[in-house]
């Protein structure tokens, strides 16, 4: 996907508009098809991965790989 650069003022009214929506993360997805609108976590540090990586069995590991990839294929 391609970002696209938008104004100031266009930026301001989405970010309004999903202020209404209780959605204050700086980065959103908006999906237009599917008329939702997925609020996207910060990006985790290296630390914070290596930390959690122990903390999950290796079963719970690939329940949450296959997870993520079933909502990739969601997505296109």
């Amino acid at each position: 996907m391609i970002p696209k650069k938008m104004d100031r003022q266009a930026a301001s009214v989405i970010k309004s508009i999903l202020q209404k929506l209780n959605i204050n993360n700086s980065r959103v997805l908006i999906d237009l098809e599917k008329q939702t609108v997925e609020a996207q976590d910060d990006d985790y540090s290296v630390d914070d991965l290596l930390e959690a990586a122990g903390s999950l069995s290796p079963e719970r590991g690939k329940e949450l790989l296959e997870e993520v990839n079933r909502s990739r294929e969601d997505c296109f």
